[in-house]
């Protein structure tokens, strides 16, 4: 009985690296992800060269990306290029200022919030949710259309209603499984960093 209980659960590990592989071939083989990409790393790096930043937020493991990303542009990404810190934060700040805002006002609010009071015209917001349906991330989405800010997507499934209130998305194809978009929106995440590096002058790439 264990023996067969431990076949099955090797078979799904394996299925699961499987199916990772198969979701981050399409999007390497789909030109218009590759880009999409490209042109949210050319937006974000414009509005750096301008005196902008890059604000991230998302809920659960997106709220990790979001973290994640952040460090990646605030420290670097790639040990082999050392370079000046970039203006990044994330809007899932502290426990005292999300406590407060969910306690003052809403949940909902808690990305709008600090949105509201650190962006200026010309930056960019990305949104992460699997679903598109995160209200929280919604409600940043339309503030920062309301500031000026551009709003990039990391979306999941149909893209859900925060699709309408973004001006630049990626949305993993072939899949609808949460993980899979997560995995799939870390990976775009790296590239993305590597190419505002690239468009900043700060990578590797001659051209």
């Amino acid at each position: 009985m264990t023996n067969d209980k431990n076949a099955k659960l090797n078979a799904r590990i394996k299925t699961i690296f499987e199916d990772s592989a198969r979701v981050k071939n399409a999007i390497a083989n789909d030109q218009n992800a590759i880009e999409t990409l490209r042109n949210m790393a050319d937006i974000s790096a414009k509005s750096i060269k301008n005196g902008g930043k890059i604000m991230l937020c998302g809920n659960g493991g997106s709220a990790g990306d979001a973290q994640h990303i952040t460090a990646e542009l605030l420290v670097r990404l790639r040990p082999d290029c050392t370079r000046a810190a970039l203006p990044a934060i994330t809007l899932a700040m502290d426990t005292s200022t999300i406590t407060a805002c969910s306690n003052d006002f809403s949940y909902e609010q808690i990305f709008e919030r600090p949105l509201r009071a650190l962006s200026k015209p010309g930056d960019v917001l990305i949104g992460i949710s699997t679903s598109g349906n995160s209200k929280n991330v919604i409600q940043a989405m339309k503030a920062a259309i309301e500031l000026g800010v551009v709003v990039i997507g990391f979306l999941g499934k149909d893209g859900g209603p925060a699709l309408e209130h973004c001006d630049h998305v990626f949305i993993p194809t072939g899949t609808t499984d949460t993980g899979r978009i997560q995995e799939s929106h870390i990976t775009a995440g790296h590239a993305l960093v590597e190419m505002i590096e690239e468009n900043l002058g700060m990578g590797k790439i001659s051209v």
